[in-house]
């Protein structure tokens, strides 16, 4: 007759098997989530910056010349309107 003894531990080491792949495949399914969301992040935080980036440049003082001669162009503003926009 065959030993009940191996064929319980292997049951038991299967059981086990079976619950720490249940768990790794829940911790694998959150990881695969928690980097996806961090892609999106990532992309929007780049487009922002870009677009950050646009305004500054589209807002700076652009060179010109008068007389030959290299000089800031200052945007127009509005009478009443003071540089430091109050």
């Amino acid at each position: 007759m065959l030993d009940p003894e191996p064929l319980e531990r292997i049951t038991a080491r299967r059981a086990e098997l079976d619950e720490l792949e249940e768990q790794l495949a829940k911790q694998l399914a959150e990881v695969r989530t928690e980097r996806d969301e961090l892609a999106v992040a990532e992309r929007v935080l780049e487009r922002v910056s870009e677009q950050l980036a646009d305004e500054r440049a589209s807002a700076a003082p652009t060179p010109g010349q008068v007389g030959g001669r290299a000089v800031m162009l200052i945007p127009h503003r509005e009478p009443g309107v003071t540089a430091g926009g109050s």
